[in-house]
């Protein structure tokens, strides 16, 4: 869920993007915690049926 700014896939998605250090840290954050949140569901999703 949380991703460092490190990560290359963080400054490709800003330059790709075109935006600026705020706004990215913004989506950027959204995006992963969107992705954690369902990735933890589908998971929990997975145990209760198998």
């Amino acid at each position: 869920m949380c991703s460092h700014v490190n990560d290359s896939g963080f400054w490709m998605y800003k330059g790709y993007f075109n935006l600026s250090l705020k706004d990215t840290f913004k989506s950027w954050s959204l995006m992963e915690t969107i992705v954690g949140v369902v990735g933890i569901i589908m998971v929990l999703l997975l145990d209760a049926v198998v």
